[in-house]
């Protein structure tokens, strides 16, 4: 495609679209199903879409929230948190947990899922969920502008303090992704894309 055939705009401009595409280019993302409890004791429980992975050792982990939420005012006031992965399984109690609601519900109670005591830290984790990070807050960062404008949007980062997998999930030493069936977010209003095996192939790095 030449050059001048792209669609072309500058984000601060507007995209002129239905849609801000940004959010499906860059997809499908991995859901940041985080778990908190408040200092009062009030267990929170909801998807974050910009999450990922940032470091091996130690194994650091982050959110971003756009605007100040329960989770990073309870995180901060904690020092914890706990990473769940969302499953197609678990896809609609995911989606239950997005609901706006006051800091007093718990949305385990909303989704109906089961809380369990973390071994590290003092945050309950999603029984149903294969896959759990207790997690210690390292860093909650406020984002800027290229300008240095302060946004609306909070990083919160988290070192991996303790893993539970389902050993189902674990073959031959090895974690197996597709087995999981993890959900990822894929951009639009309400696009989902559920990893298969059949999603997968191989390709190893040059020497």
């Amino acid at each position: 495609m030449a050059d001048a055939s792209a669609l072309y705009y500058e984000p601060a401009s507007g995209h002129g679209l239905r849609h801000d595409p940004f959010n499906a280019i860059v997809g499908p993302r991995p859901i940041g199903w985080i778990s908190t409890v408040s200092a009062d004791g009030v267990r929170n429980l909801a998807p974050y879409s910009f999450f990922n992975a940032f470091n091996y050792v130690p194994p650091i982990v982050g959110f971003s929230t756009i605007g100040w939420k329960d989770t990073v005012a309870n995180a901060q006031a904690t020092g914890e948190f706990v990473w769940n992965l969302a499953t197609r399984a678990l896809a609609d109690a995911m989606n239950a947990s997005c609901a706006s609601v006051g800091p007093e519900v718990d949305e385990f109670t909303l989704a109906g899922l089961t809380p369990v005591p973390g071994r590290r830290v003092k945050v309950d984790r999603v029984l149903e969920s294969p896959v759990n990070f207790e997690c210690r807050v390292t860093q909650i960062l406020r984002l800027t502008t290229a300008a240095g404008a302060e946004v609306d949007s909070w990083l919160t980062l988290g070192e991996v303090v303790a893993v539970h997998i389902d050993p189902s999930l674990v073959v031959d030493g090895v974690y197996d992704t597709a087995a999981a069936r993890p959900i990822l977010r894929a951009g639009r209003m309400g696009d989902y894309v559920e990893v298969t095996p059949e999603a997968f192939f191989e390709m190893r790095r040059p020497r």
